[in-house]
């Protein structure tokens, strides 16, 4: 019986597969952002949820890391054509693969990039490999309509917040379902295992989301990486925002409706004016209250998945860093 890894061996683990990436290819125009934005490091959150799910079945996990550097390169080739989207400026707390090189670079680069996971993901044994495919497709054609979902946002007045639940369900939880679901899957788990990893997956993938838009306002530049409050300098209608619209008053909705009509405002004059309506409102709270809540639904299935406590106890603590983090 394999002994459990540990958080930290996977990460070594990870950072070896990803160090031997094959890339030495040209044009180096079109290779070299690929090559920055892997540098860049990480948590690789998606690519050990796939080891996890299946350590917990006692696989060798030699056997399941083309699954999970697929689930990895996919990431990164949504995060490249997203920060383009958004018109972000730093990723992992460096200069965006677009600001770095241009627009053109960064779409095609993305492109191969996406193609290199493909590549990946489609190295398992041919018993299994169909239902690879069906999954991971379902799952790139999700994060797509994430995407577009959180892109109409930006031109729509209102967004109720079961609409912005079902995008960053989309966007991100999917594929940290995914992720899941391809280790069990791999390591010959039981379809209702299968299935109650995939569900543990969505409800940590969205408690993880509405972390992530509270970190974007309330977080430290240093610690997390990217540009503080950029959901309010992009007019990104976050958790944050859809609750402080839901229960402001008169006076709090003609502050939100005139610093989120457009961009051309101060940056920080804009931030503070927005965060004094959510403080006031309280929404930090609120949204971290919908965070618990769906991160013990996804516990719920995590406990019923039938393997020994022992075995879920690398992803169990984890998951609740996971929570705990301030980046």
């Amino acid at each position: 019986m394999n002994k459990l890894k540990s958080t930290e061996e996977l990460q070594d683990f990870i950072n070896l597969a990803v160090n031997e990436i094959d890339l030495s290819f040209e044009p180096s125009e079109l290779y070299d952002p690929i090559r920055y934005i892997l540098s860049l490091g990480g948590k690789y959150l998606r690519p050990k949820l796939v080891l996890m799910a299946a350590d917990m079945y006692h696989l060798d996990l030699t056997k399941v890391m083309p699954q999970a550097l697929g689930v990895e390169l996919f990431h990164n080739f949504t995060l490249m054509h997203d920060d383009i989207m958004d018109e972000a400026p730093i990723r992992r707390g460096k200069i965006t693969v677009h600001e770095k090189w241009d627009i053109n670079t960064a779409i095609l680069s993305g492109d191969v990039l996406f193609v290199k996971a493909y590549q990946s993901i489609v190295q398992a044994d041919c018993e299994m490999l169909p239902k690879i495919i069906e999954l991971f497709n379902k799952t790139a054609e999700e994060v797509c309509k994430g995407q577009q979902l959180d892109m109409n946002f930006e031109t729509q007045d209102q967004v109720s917040l079961p609409l912005y639940l079902k995008m960053i369900r989309f966007k991100t939880a999917v594929l940290l379902a995914c992720s899941l679901k391809i280790g069990a899957l791999v390591a010959n788990a039981s379809a209702e295992d299968q299935e109650k990893l995939y569900h543990f997956g969505i409800y940590i993938g969205i408690a993880f989301q509405l972390m992530d838009d509270v970190l974007d306002v309330y977080g430290e530049q240093k610690d997390f990486g990217k540009q503080i409050a950029g959901d309010i300098l992009s007019n990104k209608k976050t958790c944050l925002y859809i609750i402080a619209y839901e229960k402001a008053n008169k006076d709090q909705r003609k502050v939100l409706d005139h610093y989120f009509s457009h961009q051309h405002f101060e940056p920080k004059n804009k931030v503070l004016e927005v965060m004094k309506v959510y403080d006031a409102i309280g929404v930090k709270s609120l949204c971290l209250e919908m965070m618990a809540e769906n991160h013990a639904l996804a516990i719920r299935y995590l406990n019923a998945v039938s393997v020994s406590e022992e075995r879920k106890s690398v992803l169990f603590k984890f998951i609740d860093l996971l929570m705990l983090r301030e980046n």
